[in-house]
């Protein structure tokens, strides 16, 4: 190899990932594919250990790959996409900031569900009493289950198919 060239194994040795994560981001797109050997091995440009830097460091501030494959793209094309990561950035604080009320609000049903339990007698005949007195329309944390049965409607469906000796 000339001093400008790294294996892979030296490629994931500067940039501080394994050679399974510099393959992983050549599928996405992210490394340029590199030059072949004529044995087929891989050789990359030395310059690709500060690409896979920028990669791990935009991956710290909480961007996705996809996030990040479309800031490489702007760069490539010659405009500083700092503006771009600026308004991603942005974007992901409000996500993180909806997300954290979603979890405080879970932490307010989950405690009121905890001191409920000390006055909930043991029953045998449901799923759980603690999940099943649990009221899904008082509490407004409904989102995550969108999609899915509510906990009522799973825990009758269970206790029918139980009876009827069906497990889920």
């Amino acid at each position: 190899m000339t001093p400008e060239t790294l294996t892979i194994g030296e490629l994931a040795t500067r940039a501080a990932v394994t050679p399974d994560t510099l393959r992983y981001y050549e599928r996405l797109g992210l490394v340029p594919p590199p030059a072949r050997t004529p044995g087929g091995y891989r050789v990359y440009d030395s310059g690709t250990v500060e690409r896979v830097g920028v990669i791990r460091k935009a991956q710290a501030l909480g961007l996705t790959l996809d996030e990040v494959r479309e800031i490489l793209r702007i760069a490539a094309q010659g405009t500083p996409p700092c503006e771009h990561v600026r308004t991603t950035l942005k974007r992901r604080v409000k996500e993180i900031d909806a997300r954290i009320a979603e979890l405080a609000s879970l932490r307010g049903v989950l405690a009121q569900a905890l001191t409920r339990t000390r006055s909930l007698p043991l029953v045998g005949a449901c799923v759980c009493g603690i999940i099943e007195s649990h009221d899904l329309a008082t509490t407004g944390v409904v989102s995550g289950l969108r999609g899915r049965l509510s906990v009522r409607e799973h825990g009758t469906a269970f206790r029918r198919r139980r009876k009827e000796g069906k497990h889920a």
